[in-house]
């Protein structure tokens, strides 16, 4: 996968690319950007320029500590699209390396949802109209929209896993007000070189940071090698609605969904039905 002459050229980037490690491993260097593709314009269109700005607050706080919270500032093409032909643009953070700890991480986004909940106080009204993959698991898992039937759309036991899942949630619990959150930090959290976590690739979501939270801890077991000890934590009251939650909305989004890891997952929570 790379940017055509097209993309590169509204970039104003040179031809020299260089692949970078993490997410789908399809993100490029081109100069000092980052480019990374199958970004959808209707979402880029009002979460960029809200990041942009956010991104240069933080950076530039009077106030502001080395170790300090950043975020990775998107950055538009020259004709003003902040994605073209799929391919969206942020500032290159040279001298980081990714984070593997989790509790970083964890933390990191608690800092992030805190300064989005102050930024944004009611939910962006295009965020409503995505209909990719991601969005239409995020709904099955809230019960917002019908989980596909198993068949050609649904393998059994993916159906199956989903609806052992939904089954277990305790629809009393209270996971917190919604607000907009990083829905795919596991991963996308960087370390630059004072330390300070810099936050990549914003997957917007309007729900509570628990279940935020939640999907990060499920990624990092999953993906990340981190102990399954930690989800522990997760087999109890709402922290356990969260987790089943964010399963299924793996499990729904995954292409494919190893079913196998999650199953191990889910009966690792479920013991305390």
């Amino acid at each position: 996968m790379r940017p055509s002459p097209h993309v590169l050229d509204l970039f104003a980037v040179p031809e020299d690319l260089e692949p970078l490690p993490g997410g789908q491993g399809h993100s490029v260097r081109a100069g000092d950007l980052v480019l990374s593709p199958d970004r959808d314009p209707v979402t880029q269109d009002w979460l960029s320029p809200l990041l942009a700005r956010f991104a240069v607050r933080l950076d530039t706080d009077p106030a502001r500590h080395p170790r300090d919270l950043r975020v990775a500032v998107p950055v538009p093409a020259r004709d003003g699209s902040w994605v073209v032909e799929g391919w969206a643009a942020s500032r290159y953070e040279p001298g980081t390396v990714a984070c593997r700890d989790l509790d970083v991480t964890i933390a990191a986004g608690h800092v992030l949802h805190a300064r989005l909940a102050s930024l944004v106080r009611e939910r962006p009204a295009r965020l409503g109209e995505r209909s990719d993959r991601y969005a239409l698991a995020e709904r099955a898992a809230f019960g917002e929209v019908p989980v596909p039937p198993a068949g050609p759309a649904l393998a059994g036991e993916v159906a199956e896993l989903v609806g052992r899942a939904l089954d277990a949630v305790d629809g009393q619990a209270v996971l917190g007000p919604d607000q907009l959150v990083h829905a795919d930090l596991a991963g996308n959290v960087l370390l630059d070189a004072d330390g300070a976590p810099v936050v990549i690739d914003v997957a917007p979501a309007w729900r509570p940071v628990l279940w935020a939270d939640a999907v990060c801890v499920l990624d990092s077991v999953v993906w990340q090698g981190t102990s399954r000890a930690v989800l522990e934590e997760w087999a109890y009251g709402p922290a356990r609605a969260a987790m089943l939650r964010a399963v299924v909305f793996r499990v729904l989004s995954d292409d494919p969904a190893d079913a196998e890891a999650y199953a191990q997952v889910l009966g690792q929570i479920a013991v305390s039905a």
